[in-house]
C-alpha cells in the first residue's frame, strides 16, 4: 500500500511533467525555431508556459499540436507558431509595458508575462476573462491584469503601451489602440474580414506618424464588440 501511495503521489507526477515538458520543447524546435522565430525571450517563454492547463480538459491531448484549439464561445487559443511570432514582432523585451485585445484562454499574457512584469489584457466574454485569470494566477501569473471591457477602446487609464498585441481579426485599426502606443511602439493585429483571410500587420508610431506593414496571411476569429 505504501508503495502505492509513493508512486501515485511521486513518481506518476514527475513522469507527467516530463512529458509535457518534452512536448513543450518539441513544439519550440519543430513548430516554430524552424520556421524562423530566433528570438530567445520569445523561445524560452514557449518552453516556459504550461499551454496543456490553458485548454479545456476535453482538449488537452491536442494543446501541444500545431494547430488552433477551441476553448468554447467561439474563441480558440491559437497556434503555437502564430503566438510566438506576433510576441516575436512585437519585440517584447523585459521592462516593457504590454497590451493585449482578446485574453480568450490567457495563453499569451503568460507569455509574455514570462518576458515582462507589466501585461494587460482585455477580453470581453466575461466566462473566458473569469477563467484565465484565475487560471493566470494559480500559474504564478499574478502581475497580470485582466479586465472585462470591449478591446477596441483599449486600457486608457494604463496607457501607453510599449507593445500592443491582438488577438482577434479587426476589419480595421482602432485608433483609440494606436493613440494609446507609446511613441517607438509596435501594434501587431490581424486586419481583415472575419470570415475570410486576413492579414497580419504590423503597426508601428514613429514621431507622431502610422508605419504599417503586412506579415502574412491569417485566419482568427472575429473581434468581438460591446453595444455600441
Amino acid at each position: 500500500m505504501i508503495k502505492l501511495i509513493f508512486i501515485f503521489f511521486f513518481i506518476l507526477p514527475l513522469l507527467t511533467q516530463d512529458k509535457y515538458t518534452k512536448l513543450r520543447n518539441d513544439m519550440v524546435k519543430f513548430q516554430i525555431e524552424d520556421r524562423g522565430v530566433k528570438d530567445k525571450y520569445v523561445l524560452d517563454a514557449m518552453r516556459a508556459v504550461f499551454r496543456h492547463e490553458l485548454v479545456p480538459a476535453s482538449h488537452i491531448s491536442q494543446a501541444y499540436n500545431d494547430h488552433p484549439v477551441p476553448i468554447g464561445y467561439g474563441q480558440t487559443i491559437s497556434q503555437p507558431y502564430i503566438v510566438a511570432l506576433m510576441t516575436e514582432l512585437a519585440d517584447i523585451k523585459p521592462g516593457m509595458k504590454a497590451l493585449e485585445i482578446g485574453t480568450g484562454s490567457g495563453y499569451q499574457a503568460a507569455v509574455l508575462a514570462e518576458i515582462i512584469d507589466s501585461v494587460y489584457t482585455i477580453e470581453i466574454i466575461k466566462e473566458l476573462g473569469t477563467s484565465a485569470a484565475d487560471k493566470l494566477k494559480k500559474l504564478g501569473y499574478k502581475k497580470v491584469q485582466v479586465k472585462i471591457a470591449d478591446g477596441y477602446y483599449g486600457w486608457k487609464e494604463s496607457a501607453p503601451f510599449d507593445a500592443i498585441i491582438v488577438t482577434a481579426a479587426a476589419e480595421h485599426i482602432p485608433p483609440p489602440l494606436i493613440e494609446q502606443l507609446k511613441e517607438g511602439g509596435k501594434m501587431i493585429i490581424p486586419v481583415g474580414h472575419p470570415f475570410q483571410v486576413q492579414n497580419l500587420m504590423l503597426v508601428e508610431k514613429k514621431e507622431g506618424k502610422i508605419k504599417t506593414k503586412n506579415i502574412l496571411p491569417v485566419r482568427f476569429v472575429p473581434f468581438k464588440r460591446g453595444k455600441e
